[in-house]
């Protein structure tokens, strides 16, 4: 396997093969056990600037990258769109050019049009990575989500991984689907017939509106959240009915025979897809899914990084 990634940016899960995700695995599994020890810095981006431009609204993935980049020693500039020249009419190319001429290396973006962050990866030097993009992609949620698997069932090849909610909205559903294909996975996207885009079933994946055969047929649950956000209509009746139907209790997990893993990119909607006692229940490994997100983001910049040196 190769000790460098096949692209300078990591756009989507789409567009880096097999081997990249198996080489950023390897790389976090060595960054995971920096950050769990009592000094939990190294200076692997020392004299390198990283740019987290967020033009949306975000909590977790923003401050999982900005502690990633400390960790790795990296000077941090952050950029918010709505405390920024953007509000005042501002073009994405003249913002990040003008961060750019403070001699940015690399740059976080997050932006709601899918593609913005391909059309800033062919117009400026620095290394481009997705934080979101719209409903397109969301790389590193992909990549902490399979790594999270393969830490606790050895291995993501062979498992039957279920993806179950808001299908239509998300990017992560998409990701995952990328990412858990390559690895070797079996998947199925469970919802609403109104939340699963019809395309999904070319991609190589199961659909089901039942979520109970779903459970039973799965090894892992990964539940998304209702993201009422960008639902411009309704998709369903009722918050209340969408749990009734859709929403995942400890009851439902008490009846299979087996024990499944639950996950959840966050934030959750308690009360909707699941209930209080599943996401906090042995089940339920989101919490390492949120540490395991700084360690593969560490990776993620690293292995950017390296590349560049490595060809300058």
């Amino acid at each position: 396997m190769s000790k460098k990634l096949s692209t300078r940016h990591l756009i989507g899960i789409k567009d880096i093969t097999a081997d990249d995700i198996r080489l950023i695995f390897e790389t976090a599994d060595n960054f995971k056990e920096v950050i769990n020890r009592p000094i939990k810095k190294v200076p692997s981006l020392r004299d390198i600037t990283v740019a987290n431009i967020f033009f949306e609204s975000s909590t977790r993935t923003r401050i999982s990258f900005e502690l990633a980049e400390r960790r790795l020693s990296a000077d941090i500039v952050n950029f918010a769109a709505s405390s920024s020249s953007v509000s005042k009419g501002e073009t994405l190319l003249d913002t990040v050019n003008n961060i750019l001429a403070m001699k940015v290396d690399m740059v976080v973006m997050r932006h709601p049009a899918p593609g913005a962050c391909v059309y800033l990866s062919q117009r400026i030097p620095a290394n481009v990575v997705n934080a979101g993009d719209g409903t397109h992609e969301h790389p590193t949620q992909a990549l902490l989500d399979a790594f999270s698997i393969r830490e606790k069932l050895a291995d993501v090849a062979g498992k039957n991984v279920a993806i179950i909610g808001d299908i239509l909205h998300s990017r992560v559903a998409l990701s995952n689907v990328f990412c858990l294909l390559k690895l070797g996975a079996k998947v199925r996207v469970c919802g609403p017939p109104t939340l699963i885009p019809h395309h999904y079933r070319e991609l190589g994946v199961e659909v089901s509106y039942d979520v109970r055969d779903t459970l039973r047929w799965c090894d892992v649950a990964n539940v998304l959240r209702i993201q009422l956000e960008r639902q411009d209509i309704k998709y369903f009746p009722s918050l209340r009915e969408y749990h009734q139907y859709f929403g995942i209790t400890r009851q439902m997990l008490d009846e299979l025979d087996r024990e499944i893993v639950i996950m959840h990119p966050g934030p959750i909607n308690r009360g909707v897809e699941l209930s209080s006692d599943v996401a906090d229940s042995p089940h339920s490994i989101i919490l390492q899914q949120v540490e395991n997100g700084v360690a593969i983001r560490m990776a993620v910049l690293y292995l950017l990084a390296a590349q560049e040196q490595l060809s300058a």
